[in-house]
């Protein structure tokens, strides 16, 4: 069945709100409330990887360019940044379809942006796995960033993991992770060190 959009004859023409909606709702997902303004259209998401938790991720929807998937990786990062700067550099070149930045205020970001001529359910649930088993790949990289000395909170690991059917369903497909995603029960992050 072909992907709902505005001209289902232009392969190039944005997607409805509403679309993006419904394949959210299909991927098993709910959509948050919708923002608009200038004619881009926003919903935030927070989802759980197998060791990342409670992430949070804006779908951007702009007419002119297609859809961001954007994940906070982080808190402001304050003075430090060289080393930060260079660490986000390095997943540019290892991660060749995500884009990792630094937002205005010091936030990390980790973003996956599809073409209009790409835009469709699918490619949603695969851009929102990607961004969830990118961050579960760096989880121990970004423990600092998250929490003082890189302590994991008692308890972190306890709440099911929200993007666990976005892992089973997409991950086999994510070879570029450089490894294969196993389908078995999911890995709980490490509690302390």
């Amino acid at each position: 069945m072909p992907s709902p959009r505005i001209d289902p004859g232009d392969p190039a023409s944005p997607p409805a709100p509403e679309a993006i909606e419904s394949w959210l709702v299909d991927l098993g997902l709910t959509p948050g409330q919708r923002a608009e303004r200038d004619g881009i259209v926003a919903w935030d998401l927070v989802l759980d990887g197998r060791r990342r938790r409670g992430l949070p991720i804006t779908l951007i929807l702009d007419p002119t360019v297609g859809l961001i998937v954007w994940a906070l990786l982080a808190p402001p990062l304050g003075d430090g940044l060289r080393k930060t700067y260079r660490t986000l550099l390095r997943w540019n070149d290892e991660y060749p379809l995500a884009k990792f930045s630094v937002t205005d205020d010091g936030r990390p970001v980790l973003a996956v942006e599809l073409p209009l001529r790409w835009l469709d359910g699918d490619e949603v649930g695969l851009a929102l796995a990607r961004v969830i088993l990118i961050a579960d790949r760096l989880f121990d990289e970004t423990r600092p960033w998250l929490w003082i000395g890189g302590r994991v909170p008692d308890g972190y690991a306890e709440p099911a993991p929200r993007g666990e059917s976005l892992i089973a369903r997409f991950g086999p497909r994510l070879a570029e992770l450089g490894e294969r995603v196993e389908l078995g029960e999911p890995s709980a992050p490490a509690t302390r060190r």
